[in-house]
C-alpha cells in the first residue's frame, strides 16, 4: 500500500512543474524557426524576420508564454500583411498571393510568416484549459504542419536548385 502512494507521489509533482514538455512536433517547429532565424541575416529586412522566428522558437520550445505566443501571432499576421502588400504594389502581384516559388523572396516571408501564424494558432489552441478534448486534435495539426514544413523545405533546398532573388 505504502509502495503504490509512493509510486503517486512524483506523477503528481511532475504533472505540477510550471513547464509543460514540449512535444516533438514543437521541438521540431522550434529547430525550424531557429534555422530561418539564421537564414535571415542576409535579408535586407532582417529586422523584422530574426524577431519573428526568434519568438516563435521560444514559445514551441517553452508552450508556456501564451502573452509572446499572442504578440508573435500579430507579428507573423502583420509581417504576412506586409508581404502580400508589398507583392502586390511593388511588384504588381508577380508572385501571386497562391504561389510556391520558393526563389522569389516574397514567397519565401509569406510562406514563413503563414507558418509562424499557424503554429501560434495551434499552440494558443492547445494551451486553452477549456479545450482538453480539443487539444488531441492540435497535436495531430501541429505534427502535419511540421510535416508540410519540413516537406516544403527539403523539396526546396534539395530537389531544386532555383536562383534566390532577395
Amino acid at each position: 500500500m505504502e509502495a503504490e502512494s509512493s509510486s503517486q507521489k512524483p506523477q503528481m509533482h511532475m504533472t505540477s512543474s510550471r513547464f509543460s514538455v514540449p512535444s516533438c512536433s514543437s521541438l521540431l517547429m522550434a529547430f525550424l524557426f531557429a534555422l530561418s532565424a539564421s537564414f535571415q541575416f542576409n535579408d535586407p529586412d532582417w529586422y523584422f524576420w530574426i524577431p519573428l522566428y526568434a519568438l516563435a522558437c521560444l514559445v514551441n520550445i517553452v508552450n508556456e508564454y501564451t502573452k509572446i505566443a499572442k504578440i508573435t501571432l500579430l507579428m507573423g499576421t502583420i509581417l504576412f500583411l506586409k508581404v502580400v502588400i508589398e507583392d502586390v504594389v511593388f511588384h504588381q502581384g508577380i508572385s501571386g498571393i497562391w504561389s510556391f516559388d520558393m526563389g522569389e523572396r516574397v514567397v519565401r516571408e509569406k510562406i514563413g510568416s503563414g507558418l509562424v501564424i499557424l503554429s501560434m494558432s495551434l499552440l494558443l489552441r492547445k494551451g486553452n484549459p477549456n479545450n482538453t478534448t480539443f487539444s488531441n486534435h492540435v497535436e495531430f495539426g501541429q505534427s502535419i504542419l511540421v510535416a508540410i514544413s519540413y516537406g516544403m523545405s527539403f523539396a526546396f533546398f534539395f530537389s531544386s536548385k532555383p536562383e534566390m532573388k532577395l
